[in-house]
């Protein structure tokens, strides 16, 4: 059975009807930065980390909390690049979400090198529905594309 629900709150065309059709989504950015920031200023309680593989890349590869993933979303949307928008399925046969997608480069503290480096991270979110959560679909570092 193939579940096109979208649960976003893009409501401007539909999801693909087969997970291997086309996903991209032209004329972004669809969420306005002033939209996702004032949802993220509500609270890290207003962040979900809607697929298993983010939840994966948060809690396993970055080590970073919740309010950490709000702080990088915020950034993307202020300092960030956007890199485009697409339609994307949190599981096999699971819900939709149209999704913006931002690189963003910030200098963070390397104790082994002990000094700042540049830091690239790929940060791709939809807001829900409600208008009132935003939906992490990834929050990774570039080379863990795929």
């Amino acid at each position: 059975m193939v579940n096109n629900r979208n649960i976003s709150l893009y409501d401007r065309g539909a999801p693909p009807t087969c997970p291997d059709g086309p996903r991209k989504i032209e004329g972004g950015p669809l969420y306005p930065p002033a939209q996702v920031l004032e949802i993220l200023e509500a609270g890290e309680d207003r962040v979900n980390l809607w697929t298993k593989k983010c939840i994966k890349d948060v809690k396993h590869k970055l080590e970073i909390e919740l309010d950490e993933v709000a702080e990088l979303v915020a950034d993307a949307v202020k300092n960030g690049r956007y890199k485009g928008s697409e339609w994307c399925q949190q599981k096999p046969n699971g819900c939709w979400a149209a999704s913006d997608a931002y690189v963003l480069t910030r200098k963070e503290w390397n104790e082994r090198a002990f000094k700042y480096l540049a830091v690239e991270y790929f940060v791709k979110f939809a807001i829900a529905k409600t208008g009132r959560l935003v939906l992490v679909v990834s929050c990774h570092p570039p080379e863990n594309r795929g």
